[in-house]
């Protein structure tokens, strides 16, 4: 492909003059799609600890009586994942909508989120565990935006104020329920489990089902990213755009320090002096995930809005990089978690074990059989940097052809 120097259009400017071998015209907001591919990369770094790390199965890196600083921290920085996936998937469908009837986008969440939902169970749970009898099922992020996407399609007939009243009552509120703790497999207890308490619910003894996205939060956050499109319409001011965009990410962590420094609200669990100074950090910045505390959401999404600012107007090969993952979220997601097992399974057969035990069923998980089995942090890195390397030309390649086959509906699913 021939290689140019142009003036690359946004929808917020025109960028420097860049060498690029992408001429591919498309309106989406390139910022968006950088910060995405940016926590795209960094999520599979948390994929190959979960497949590579000793003990990474059965083991809470951030446990502070068994991590280290750099073990925490490798888990911390992950953790902007799942949140900017769920809020970017709400401004991605403002976007979607600003084009259509709120009939249309309606029809388009709906069937998205009835989409993703079937995509975690039947695809995403046979990739992670490779068990074709399903008997380990895990509801991860995919399920908590196909079901978010699912309520939102009914949220944007609100006004825009009363979508705003949900997210934020949804996201500051959640934790006022944090003392309601549910036991037991009744049909209360799996609703409150789907709703606001991580569990998991053993079936028989051979049938494991790990629920580890409440979804009050996420649906609270899908909101607020739809709302947050608003700052993106083609007629916005970009001035004012990112004078927001530093007020929401300084707000969000200033928010965050007052709030957790004096263990005033918005996490399951306060923070404590340590037996020591690091471990007295890691405690101060350890929240609660599943589900995701507010001061949890603010310690990602303020990071995330002073990303923003600052890559609006970038343009260079690393940011052409990243854009390529942020493009094809989807098609990465599913094809890193396939890359990762498969190596996991190759290591077996190189370096000795049963490989047999990479098929992770219900009966295999809970009898613990790999519980011993690893290797060091600096082998879950170079994996890591290797499998984002080869997944790279096939992104492109799949980018290139999506940007080139707009009429294809049925791209947009994948």
């Amino acid at each position: 492909m021939k290689v140019t120097k142009t003036l690359v259009p946004t929808n917020i400017g025109f960028t420097k003059p860049v060498e690029t071998v992408m001429e591919i015209k498309t309106d989406r907001i390139e910022s968006i799609d950088i910060l995405r591919g940016v926590v795209m990369v960094i999520m599979a770094l948390d994929h190959v600890r979960d497949y590579f790390y000793f003990g990474s199965f059965f083991n809470d890196p951030t446990n502070l009586e068994t991590t280290t600083s750099v073990l925490f921290f490798t888990r911390f920085i992950t953790n902007y994942c799942a949140p900017v996936f769920v809020f970017l998937a709400g401004t991605s469908a403002f976007l979607y909508g600003a084009k259509k009837s709120k009939s249309e986008l309606f029809k388009f969440l709906f069937s998205r989120g009835l989409w993703l939902i079937f995509l975690e169970i039947v695809v995403n749970n046979f990739l992670w565990t490779f068990d074709f009898t399903y008997s380990f099922k895990i509801f991860q992020v995919i399920w908590a935006i196909g079901f978010s996407m699912l309520c939102l399609s009914f949220l944007i007939f609100l006004p825009k104020k009363a979508i705003f009243a949900v997210g934020v009552l949804l996201i500051a509120g959640h934790n006022l329920l944090d003392g309601i703790v549910m036991e037991g497999q009744s049909f209360q207890s799996i609703i409150w489990y789907l709703l606001h308490q991580e569990n998991f619910l053993t079936l028989g003894s051979d049938h494991l089902v790990v629920m580890k996205y409440p979804l009050i939060p996420w649906i609270g956050l899908i909101a607020l990213g739809y709302l947050f499109g608003t700052f993106y319409q083609k007629n916005y001011d970009p001035k004012l755009r990112r004078k927001w965009l530093l007020r929401l990410g300084l707000g969000a962590l200033t928010f965050f320090f007052i709030f957790r420094g004096f263990n005033i609200y918005g996490d399951l669990v306060p923070w404590t002096l340590q037996n020591t100074d690091t471990n007295t950090i890691l405690a101060f910045f350890k929240v609660t995930k599943y589900p995701p505390s507010l001061l949890f959401l603010c310690i990602t999404m303020g990071p995330a809005m002073l990303f923003l600012v600052t890559f609006e107007n970038s343009k260079n090969k690393l940011s052409n990089f990243f854009l390529v993952f942020g493009r094809v979220p989807l098609f990465y997601y599913f094809l890193h978690i396939l890359m990762i097992h498969v190596l996991a399974i190759i290591g077996l057969l190189i370096f000795g074990g049963n490989w047999q035990d990479m098929i992770l069923t219900g009966e295999s998980f809970m009898a613990g059989k790999l519980a011993t089995y690893g290797y060091s942090l600096l082998t879950v890195y170079l994996v890591w940097i290797g499998i984002v390397l080869l997944l790279y030309p096939l992104c492109k390649l799949y980018m290139q052809y999506k940007a080139n086959n707009k009429e294809k509906w049925w791209l947009s699913y994948l």
